[in-house]
């Protein structure tokens, strides 16, 4: 759904050396979403299954916050970084993608 060119204009990446990073990268970013909202993406011209509860339409909301969490992880390829101040994972991708997500009561 989201597609390698849009990643690395995103990234600003020319070239083709990292490509399989970028692929892996973008499957847990699409598999972060359907874990943190608990739904199941649908791509946009896809009909939705019936019954649909939890399966969603991929969307431009959900692609840009992949596309941030794609980038966090570009420029952070490890979990622990010496000498640079703390960041979370981007909260943007949190605000994109909270509006998504689906609460079992």
């Amino acid at each position: 759904m989201i597609e390698l060119p849009l990643v690395k204009q995103h990234l600003r990446i020319d070239h083709d050396y990292d490509d399989l990073l970028l692929g892996s990268y973008i499957g847990a970013a699409v598999s972060a979403f359907e874990t943190f909202t608990n739904r199941t993406l649908i791509a946009p011209d896809e009909p939705t299954p019936t019954p649909s509860v939890r399966d969603i339409h991929f969307s431009k909301s959900i692609q840009q916050g992949a596309l941030l969490l794609i980038g966090h992880w570009y420029s952070n390829r490890e979990s622990v970084v010496i000498g640079a101040t703390a960041n979370s994972v981007p909260m943007a991708t949190t605000a994109l993608w909270m509006p998504h997500r689906w609460a079992c009561i």
